[in-house]
């Protein structure tokens, strides 16, 4: 039983935007049984009297008057009673502004889906609290509903007010599990990593990683799998249509849905239900239908495309300036196949006759080969289609792309795109204060890049996708062409030349890399004239509480530019680690020993609400503080390692080093 950290407790509540939902007054007589209550939003039970047995989440507590406990969206509660017994629900949502110090703190540990209990030592502040709200509740109108955010204000003051005296017993919640149970209960909806997060008060990053963790797929990943799951009984146990099946399971789109049951059953949905229907009649095992809703012996209204690729036809047929995507069934794919040997044939007789009346010097009729407007024809056509696409070799193997692609999607790596003058249809989500957001306003926002929506990228039809990482490949390929881009394994110059090469852009991105290296090399000779490529530079993001110290050259906030391109070194402590990194890392330390970190400048990565550390005496004890060489460099502009913001990167870092070395 671990202690809750009551200071982050208070911290999350003080800064935390609070609606009051629904309060809940219950009587239960002796014998009545509450059974796998799925709670619907954060909440308190506050036992009034009698005694019961309660069971939340898996966990049994003996609850009688003035027990309180608090749990997180998506527990299961269940009440068994032996007497008659009097409590109170109250739920609300709480939400924190989009700070990176209350980022870290919910991964940490969010006080809003934590489960704990409580016993009331003062209990009648917190009943009348209750009660009051309770009644002013039943009213209804938005006045009394101000008052009541009002009174739970008082309500969370007065339990923390306890809390300090009299402890509390901390139960750490099975995040994953809940996750888990809220995917197959609302597999139905349109879910996204970032929906799902949002109801469990998580970051989307924090909570993929913790369920990969903890079940080794992502939670896309096992949310297509858990749909498909359901979609193979509807297949073999019902005759409902596909497109009926696809939106039992979650799927607006037929044909999306048609793609990944492909992907990951090895056939499409046509095959599955006649093979499996195949096998169900020759063991003469009757079909189920009454669990299903939406019912069976459905006529089907329209022809299902057995076709995993089509999205070759819509990219080709934007090329050609098409005005809708082709759509072929396997039984015109035949004819069309049929009718071109067959003009083959005809062309080939007529060649044939074509100077069959020459006879060579020994009489014989001569062989003679000449060009057919129809060979001619075809001869071009093959031309045509070899310039539509160009071929790739990535880690993945080879990849065919279109040669001149007009839909391009692009996760994290954009301002490599916006540096060779390519504006995608839809990226992963841009940070305000990105080098290149101005040039990217107005694009689908697609989600985060370490685990896009698969959903949402397939909407605006893409005719290739440029995916930061292998496992955004896996996700994506079967959408469109995609190319594997890992930026992590790849220097800068192999990256973007590699992207170079995908759009047909080698001389151009060539360019922009030599007028980097000039750049570079231009802004190195100013920092070694001025003496400053001697001095040591220290990299810090955190506040008051804590400071994470960056000890590697990949972390971002300026640290490529920093420590790898300019060659500028950090104190010994920090430099040691950076030597021998290989991936992004930064350390955490406490405000009392940061001064033994911090070099002859220091860059501090800041966001709206970072805290003020003006007043802190530590803070101004540091000479480099003290002395004005402190760097405010903003965490959205610095995130990014693409070959746009390392540029604009590079003109902030040298001007500020300079500004501040003249100001001494």
């Amino acid at each position: 039983m671990a202690k809750m950290k009551l200071e982050d407790h208070i911290f999350a509540w003080n800064y935390a935007a609070v609606k009051v939902l629904d309060i809940r007054h219950a009587v239960m007589e002796p014998g009545d049984n509450l059974q796998g209550y799925i709670l619907p939003a954060c909440g308190f039970i506050y036992c009034v009297r009698g005694t019961a047995s309660l069971n939340l989440n898996g966990i049994d507590y003996d609850a009688d008057r003035h027990f309180i406990v608090h749990g997180g969206k998506g527990m299961r509660l269940s009440i068994e009673t032996g007497k008659l017994f009097e409590y109170y629900l109250l739920f609300y949502r709480a939400s924190l502004p989009g700070r990176k110090d209350l980022a870290r703190l919910l991964e940490r540990s969010n006080p809003f889906r934590m489960q704990y209990s409580f016993e009331s030592l003062e209990p009648l502040p917190l009943h009348y609290q209750l009660m009051a709200m309770e009644q002013l509740w039943a009213q209804g109108s938005q006045l009394e509903r101000i008052q009541v955010k009002g009174l739970f204000y008082q309500f969370i003051h007065e339990l923390l007010k306890q809390f300090t005296k009299d402890g509390i017993n901390l139960r750490q919640p099975d995040v994953i599990g809940q996750v888990v149970r809220y995917i197959e209960e609302h597999y139905r909806h349109n879910l996204s990593l970032e929906s799902i997060a949002e109801q469990f008060n998580y970051s989307p990053r924090h909570l993929s990683t913790r369920f990969k963790g903890e079940t080794g797929f992502s939670l896309i990943e096992y949310l297509i799998r858990f749909r498909l799951k359901h979609a193979e009984e509807l297949l073999r146990c019902t005759d409902a249509p596909l497109r009926d099946i696809a939106e039992e399971v979650g799927y607006n789109d037929v044909y999306y849905f048609s793609r990944m049951f492909s992907k990951y059953n090895g056939q499409s949905p046509i095959r599955f239900r006649k093979e499996s229907r195949q096998v169900s009649s020759s063991d003469n095992r009757p079909f189920t239908t009454a669990k299903f809703s939406i019912g069976a012996h459905i006529s089907s209204r329209y022809n299902v495309i057995e076709y995993d690729n089509h999205y070759h036809y819509y990219y080709q047929n934007e090329i050609t300036g098409g005005s809708s995507p082709m759509r072929l069934t396997k039984t015109s794919s035949f004819i069309v196949a049929m009718l071109l040997s067959f003009t083959l044939l005809l062309s080939a007789c007529g060649s044939a006759s074509v100077g069959s009346n020459a006879t060579n010097s020994n009489g014989s009729k001569a062989s003679e080969v000449t060009s057919s407007p129809a060979n001619n024809s075809i001869a071009a056509d093959n031309v045509n289609k070899e310039a539509q696409t160009r071929t790739i070799s990535t880690i993945k193997g080879d990849i065919v792309v279109p040669a001149n692609p007009k839909r391009v999607v692009v996760l994290y790596l954009q301002g490599d795109l916006v540096a060779l003058g390519i504006k995608p249809v839809g990226t992963s989500s841009v940070f305000e204060g990105a080098a290149f957001a101005e040039e990217l306003g107005g694009i689908e926002d697609l989600g985060s890049w370490y685990e896009p929506n698969p959903e949402a990228i397939m909407a605006v039809k893409p005719d290739l996708i440029i995916a930061a990482s292998e496992e955004t490949y896996e996700i994506l390929k079967d959408i469109a062409p995609t190319v594997p881009i890992p930026y992590e394994k790849m220097a800068t110059d192999e990256r973007v030349m590699k992207i170079g090469e995908v759009f047909g852009k080698e001389q151009e991105a060539q360019a922009l890399l030599d007028n980097f290296h000039e750049k570079l090399e231009k802004s190195k000779q100013q920092l070694d004239e001025l003496g400053i490529l001697d001095k040591t530079v220290t990299i810090i993001e955190g506040g008051k509480k804590e400071m994470a110290v960056i000890d590697s050259k990949l972390y971002g906030r300026g640290s490529q530019i920093i420590y790898e391109y300019l060659g500028l070194k950090a104190p010994e402590i920090l430099q040691k680690k950076i030597d021998g990194r290989e991936k992004a890392t930064g350390g955490f330390v406490s405000l009392e020993v940061l001064p033994e970190y911090i070099g002859d400048f220091v860059f501090r990565s800041v966001w709206d609400g970072a805290d003020d550390l003006s007043d802190n005496p530590i803070w101004n004890s540091i000479p480099a503080i003290k002395e004005g060489r402190l760097i405010e460099i903003g965490f959205d502009f610095s995130y990014y390692s693409d070959i746009y913001s390392l540029d604009k990167q590079l003109d902030f870092v040298v001007e500020k080093l300079v500004s501040a070395y003249e100001k001494k």
